[in-house]
């Protein structure tokens, strides 16, 4: 289950960033670069969530 968690949040980050780059002309190079880091920041955020912090036993 948490590889499937992990493809799904690599896939929707690979989405994002070419999105970003490829499709999204209005943007600037740094606005580009910033949602890059973004995008791949929010995605290991939540893979870290669904797979680590939701296990856990308090």
């Amino acid at each position: 289950m948490s590889k499937l968690i992990w493809l799904l949040g690599i896939a929707c980050a690979v989405w994002v960033i070419y999105d970003v780059w490829n499709k999204n002309t209005r943007l600037s190079e740094t606005n580009k670069i910033l949602w890059t880091i973004f995008a791949l920041i929010f995605a290991a955020a939540i893979v870290y969530y669904l797979v680590h912090v939701r296990d856990r036993t308090y």
